[in-house]
């Protein structure tokens, strides 16, 4: 998969290099043909890696790359993405933040960079919100509330000590903790999915406890809604 996406990735880089060269992209300005090149590349690039993604189990991924627009919305919609993605990382320790299309992928899991346990973490097997989850999940309303216009997706994934049907209920639980103390804190409800999927989705090596560790985790996909997207694109029509 990876070898597929880098070569995908670069081969539809060189063609876009190349169609943006011509006089109209040359007498552009320079942010213009950053977009156009970015989004133009983007648009393709997250139809194929979307499909993708999807049939090899990543769905936070896949949600955020078939939510994609492309186009000079799609570049919009990633620049308003790019400030709340820099938010999220300065103000919670242990997030992983990854810009991906025209979303931002969230990941809390126990291999945090610091060696701390802040963010969303859960105890071995427990699925109750911590004092320290509850201050992340605190941060991450506020700035869900500054940046109104997107859907928000909450995964729950546990690695694979244990049977299968207990790692989904377990899952299940810690994702819907989430999303209920989410939406306590103020989240409109209509802005959040909860999805669960139990040790199906690993990111790590579970046979190693560094891998384990990466793959109990809570995943977050923020991607643009409806009104963000119809907003992107008026604005596109104005380039």
């Amino acid at each position: 998969m990876k070898n597929f996406v880098t070569k995908t990735f670069y081969g539809i880089l060189s063609i876009s290099i190349i169609a943006t060269s011509c006089d109209t992209t040359r007498r552009a300005s320079n942010q213009n043909k950053g977009v156009a090149i970015g989004t133009a590349t983007g648009a393709v690039i997250g139809g194929i890696i979307g499909n993708n993604v999807g049939k090899n189990g990543n769905t936070a991924l896949g949600a955020i790359l078939g939510a994609a627009v492309g186009g000079v919305a799609g570049g919009i919609i990633g620049n308003k993405m790019d400030k709340q993605a820099e938010k999220i990382k300065t103000e919670i320790p242990g997030a992983k933040v990854e810009r991906v299309g025209e979303g931002i992928n969230v990941t809390f899991d126990e291999n945090n960079p610091d060696g701390t346990k802040a963010g969303v973490y859960f105890a071995t097997g427990k699925y109750n919100i911590t004092a320290n989850s509850q201050l992340a999940i605190d941060k991450l309303v506020k700035i869900f509330t500054e940046y109104p216009e997107t859907n928000i997706l909450v995964e729950g994934h546990t690695d694979n000590v244990g049977t299968d049907a207990s790692n989904m209920v377990l899952s299940e639980r810690r994702a819907m903790a989430v999303g209920n103390e989410l939406k306590k804190d103020g989240l409109a409800p209509k802005r959040l999915t909860v999805k669960w999927y139990g040790e199906s989705q690993p990111k790590g090596d579970n046979s190693t406890a560094e891998g384990r560790a990466s793959n109990r985790r809570v995943e977050f996909s923020i991607t643009a809604n409806e009104k963000m997207k119809a907003d992107a694109k008026i604005e596109a029509e104005k380039h």
